[in-house]
């Protein structure tokens, strides 16, 4: 008479369900512990007065931070970063500040992440600049000479633009080198109708200077002449 077998069959469905749950324990194990050293990228939200300084330099949505703490903590700051309050840095006589101050921030830090210790921010120095803010008003003029109108056309009456000044607003240094006057192109070509159109403002570029509109509405009356001007000659005689 033949014994049983006692060799069960191979299941690696409840294999995976073992390396799954052995796996799980580890890392929940792991995150308890303490003594873990990241570095993180921190939101962080500058206050300065607005209406009288503008950066001349975009100013860092986040820094760097070296911390250390449990795996809980660490996790929750590495993959969700955004969903932070961001720390408030405050930037004092904006005028002189070129750099951001690592040990104040780091103790502003310190006080805003609870439960983490923060050891240090990762850089040396961040730069960033400020200028006074400024904004100057600048008049618009319609230019005429170079309206392309068809054969036999003219302009017939007053150009129109709305708005005829514009407000340009930035860093002192920019705005106090801007013209006075500027001259405004109106598009179109062979022109033969009254013209009742917009014009876009393309005299200001730099991403630091902000302008009260970029478009101006341009009008005017076109006539057609029935017989050609006169030329310089026959005026002569």
């Amino acid at each position: 008479m033949t014994a049983p077998s006692n060799n069960r069959p191979f299941q690696p469905t409840k294999a995976l369900l073992c390396l799954i749950a052995a796996t799980l324990f580890w890392f929940l194990s792991a995150l308890n512990r303490t003594g873990y050293t990241l570095n993180i990228e921190y939101p962080i939200h500058f206050i300065y007065n607005d209406s009288l300084f503008v950066p001349t330099k975009p100013l860092p949505r986040t820094v760097l931070v070296n911390v250390s703490g449990d795996g809980w903590g660490l996790l929750r700051h590495s993959w969700l970063p955004f969903r932070v309050d961001p720390v408030d840095y405050k930037v004092v006589n904006p005028l002189q500040a070129s750099i951001i101050n690592t040990s104040s921030l780091t103790a502003a830090l310190e006080e805003h992440i609870k439960k983490l210790h923060v050891n240090y921010v990762v850089a040396d120095t961040v730069e960033m600049g400020f200028d006074r803010r400024m904004t100057k008003t600048i008049q618009l003029v319609p230019d005429s000479v170079h309206i392309d109108l068809a054969p036999r056309f003219v302009v017939s009456s007053v150009i129109n633009l709305t708005p005829r000044t514009i407000q340009v607003e930035g860093p002192a240094r920019l705005v106090r080198g801007l013209p006075d006057t500027v001259s405004v192109s109106i598009p179109g070509k062979r022109i033969a109708d009254n013209y009742d159109n917009e014009a876009p403002l393309n005299h200001f570029r730099h991403p630091l200077l902000r302008l009260s509109t970029d478009r101006v509405a341009v009008s005017f009356e076109v006539g057609e002449l029935l017989s050609p001007p006169p030329s310089s000659t026959t005026a002569s005689k």
